[in-house]
């Protein structure tokens, strides 16, 4: 990827730290963003800090590759907007797009409150939506097509009781692909999503999940057992059961790579075959 420019949004840790990250060791500079603030009470896991935008920002430099890194919340376009401006500015180009921000909370659909409801659709379909609009003009005025991944989840793929929001806004993300991919192919700028089950970020919360799968014990036939991998079995390490936020890099840095060029529109699922459980 030496010489293309990715955009990353939710950069600051988790998923996103880590997709930004490995794709600068793959040789492209990096446009990083994250809000680093809280987005709403109903939020109940601590959101990134400007600390940790800059912690990525260090990584990112440290692979020797340059980082334009900026607090924005991707419910703001024109902050988007300016953002991907300065971007092209400071590197010349845009080529690819890992739209990775996203907010998870939990409680059954007629209980959700308003404010749930609408932090959920506002940063997860919204957000995306709005991460597309301001990036797209610029990838297609550059004229050396691209790659757009979008990270959606195992919940935009199947039904995940207790978090229908979070999945009806997942499922949004699958349809935005398919027809993103049809209207963008003719510049040549690829568009797939992700669907990672249980990865090892704070977003995960597992007292959140079992309190819900406690009151509503049905619930947890809709989420099958990761299935344990070996860590290291030459160093001795143990099974490690979520996927670790570098399993699912590997595949971002595939997909906005030349090695998948004929993949577009398609959802790839990055869940040790669980959801075939």
């Amino acid at each position: 990827m030496e010489g293309r420019v990715a955009f990353v949004t939710g950069a600051a840790r988790g998923q996103g730290r880590s997709h930004a990250v490995r794709l600068a060791e793959e040789g492209a500079d990096i446009i990083a963003i994250d809000a680093c603030a809280p987005i709403s009470p109903t939020i109940s896991y601590p959101m990134p800090t400007v600390d940790d935008l800059a912690e990525t920002t260090r990584l990112i430099e440290a692979t020797g590759r340059k980082v334009l890194s900026r607090q924005v919340d991707i419910r703001d376009l024109p902050a988007l907007q300016q953002v991907v401006a300065d971007g092209v500015e400071q590197f010349g180009r845009l080529d690819i797009v890992v739209a990775n921000a996203g907010v998870l909370s939990w409680g059954r659909i007629w209980e959700l409150s308003e404010e749930q409801w609408n932090t959920v659709i506002d940063v997860n379909l919204n957000g995306t939506w709005k991460t597309i609009r301001a990036a797209v003009p610029a990838m297609i005025e550059a004229g050396n097509g691209g790659s757009i991944i979008i990270v959606s989840s195992s919940a935009g793929l199947k039904a995940t009781p207790g978090n229908a929001h979070y999945a009806a806004s997942k499922h949004a993300l699958t349809a935005l692909t398919n027809s993103l991919a049809i209207e963008v192919g003719e510049f040549g700028i690829r568009v797939n999503s992700i669907h990672p089950y249980s990865v090892d970020t704070p977003m995960i919360e597992p007292e959140a999940m079992m309190e819900m799968f406690g009151k509503y014990p049905s619930f947890i036939h809709s989420f099958s057992p990761m299935p344990y991998r070996p860590v290291n079995k030459q160093a001795g390490e143990g099974l490690q059961e979520f996927l670790s936020p570098a399993e699912v890099s590997d595949v971002v840095a595939w997909l906005a790579g030349d090695g998948s060029a004929t993949i577009s529109g398609s959802q790839i699922a990055v869940d040790r075959g669980t959801m075939k459980y």
